[in-house]
């Protein structure tokens, strides 16, 4: 004889029967939140035991493990699939998560609809308050639509998704340095310069370029000078000059060094500048600093440079007795061309690269005279700098105080390695 327990084994009569403890019956109240349409109003659902793990992928492996163990159902019967529990911790926790639930919503407000899938994008977020506009509609639109809810179920503020308008960042070279060199140029009765945009990115390119190097230089090794960067940004200086500076951390303290000395405070307090760039880059250990100062090439500069070296020259011919040189257009022509010349094709030499020579170009420009000779200089910022420097020079200071010389031609150009490129053509008469 045996005996069949609740969830034991058969067993022999009167031996021991292991009696495990049955599992809790616990009523489920189901209506239109928790049950399908169509069945009844109360149920004694069958929970699992409470030392079973209820991992909804187990769950359903148990479930199909017991259907293929069940014996064949009647013709008929309608088998009801197990519902899984809303909450995994146990009818405690789901209660608490309800109160939990309705307390948010009743704090957000009433629900409103929201807008289709697909709808309109004006209607995004309608049950919000608004903050940025949405663009787009369809699965976007949805998406907003849901998250809302989301937020409004649990009392979670939605993220932006970036977006926000943000505020517009300070245009470069806008860090208090323009109004520390206006003021000084102020204290000295300098007209105040203007930052340029095409300096400023030339200047930060350079001073990149020597934080990269870990060293300064108005060249880079690669053979690239801040001239070619300024050529290069598509500005056509007439005066430039330039500070390459390293160590001071701050606008201040690099305003501060570039006034301290007697040279280095020229271009602050020069009245032809006109506009300024300013570039900062750090590396190798320190802050480099390029500061450009230029004004704008004109036709009327150019004349004028040309000039203030003829007066320049003719004030060292008369110191020496001399008679004055005059001024004569195809020397002149002969003299820009060169410098142009030079410029565009990165050499400084009085021979060009094809060969020609001083008087070759001369007699292209048309110029007549019987004896022909050229002074030429590279980065000398102004006339009265170049002419010193030639002044400086046996050579160069022979062709200016030349006797036999009647005529003179000069030609100035900026850009390429150097800066500046200066001629001087001296003609004698026929």
């Amino acid at each position: 004889m045996a005996e069949l327990v609740p969830g034991g084994q058969p067993t022999a009569a009167g031996r021991h029967a292991d009696h495990p403890r049955p599992r809790p019956l616990r009523p489920v109240r189901t209506d239109h939140r928790r049950r399908r349409k169509g069945r009844g109003r109360r149920r004694l659902r069958l929970l699992q035991p409470a030392h079973r793990p209820r991992h909804p992928g187990r769950r359903r492996h148990h479930h199909r493990a017991a259907r293929a163990a069940a014996p064949r159902r009647q013709p008929g019967h309608r088998r009801r699939q197990p519902r899984r529990p809303r909450h995994p911790a146990g009818a405690a926790a789901r209660a608490r998560h309800e109160r939990h639930r309705k307390r948010r919503r009743r704090s957000a407000g009433p629900l409103r609809p929201a807008a289709p899938r697909g709808g309109d994008g004006a209607a995004a977020r309608r049950d919000l308050p608004a903050r940025h506009p949405v663009e787009g509609a369809g699965d976007r639109q949805g998406y907003a639509d849901g998250l809302a809810g989301v937020a409004r179920d649990f009392g979670v503020d939605v993220a932006d998704d970036g977006t926000a308008e943000h505020p517009p960042a300070p245009p470069p070279g806008d860090d208090g340095f323009l109004g520390l060199v206006n003021a000084a140029r102020s204290r000295h009765g300098v007209p105040p310069v203007t930052l340029d945009p095409r300096l400023i990115r030339a200047a930060e390119a350079h001073a990149a370029a020597m934080a990269a190097h870990g060293a300064l230089g108005a060249e880079c090794p690669d053979g690239t000078s801040l001239f070619h960067r300024i050529a290069a940004h598509g500005y056509a200086p007439l005066t430039v000059a330039e500070h390459l500076v390293s160590g001071p951390r701050t606008p201040d303290a690099f305003v501060d060094y570039c006034l301290s000395g007697e040279e280095r405070r020229g271009p602050l307090r020069d009245p032809a500048v006109t506009h300024v760039g300013i570039g900062r880059a750090s590396g190798a250990g320190d802050v480099f600093w390029t500061a450009v100062w230029a004004q704008p090439f004109t036709p009327d500069g150019l004349r004028r440079f040309a000039s203030e070296v003829i007066t320049l020259t003719n004030a060292e011919r008369a110191a020496a007795r001399l008679a004055p040189l005059a001024p004569d257009p195809r020397l002149t022509a002969a003299a820009q061309a060169h410098s142009d010349d030079m410029v565009a094709r990165d050499f400084y030499d009085h021979t060009s690269p094809e060969g020609r020579q001083p008087w070759d170009r001369a007699a292209t420009a048309g110029a007549t005279h019987r004896g022909i000779g050229e002074n030429i200089a590279c980065g000398q910022r102004g006339p009265a700098e170049v002419v010193r420097g030639w002044m400086n020079s046996p050579g160069h200071r022979a062709n200016i105080l030349k006797p036999a010389f009647t005529h003179i031609g000069v030609g100035y150009a900026t850009g390429s390695r150097a800066g500046t490129y200066w001629t001087q053509v001296f003609g004698a008469s026929r």
